[in-house]
């Protein structure tokens, strides 16, 4: 399956991003990277890269973020990253983006083929 990590500012967020996909499908792999070491607001490339640790498998990881230094930091995890390992971020709305992700992922869905699917995520209506 697919790895997914969340990466938010806030650590309560990222958290409740993975709680909320977990209960659509559970058992993906997917990981929060949220705040700073001490709890505070911001990202910590530690905690990405752990996080894209945590989730990795031959499929790759997809990575989410909220806006920002998350986007910054996570650049900087991606050019650090091994050779060959797969590690992509996407943009596109971080809830709906997460959860339509984790579900693709459940479905067994290759990590190109849920990076299209989040290509139409922003435009998908909510009503």
């Amino acid at each position: 399956m697919v790895g997914i990590v969340i990466v938010s500012h806030s650590e309560n967020l990222a958290k409740s991003v993975v709680e909320l996909t977990t209960m659509m499908a559970d058992g993906i792999p997917i990981a929060a990277a949220g705040g700073l070491e001490d709890g505070s607001f911001g990202t910590s490339y530690d905690r990405i890269r752990d996080a894209i640790d945590e989730v990795y498998s031959d499929d790759g990881v997809i990575i989410l973020m909220d806006m920002g230094s998350a986007v910054m930091t996570t650049q900087s995890v991606i050019e650090m990253e091994e050779e060959g390992r797969k590690v992509q971020m996407v943009d596109c709305p971080l809830v709906e983006g997460a959860v339509t992700a984790s579900v693709d992922s459940h479905l067994g869905d290759s990590m190109e083929e849920i990076i299209e699917d989040l290509k139409t995520v922003a435009t998908t209506p909510k009503m």
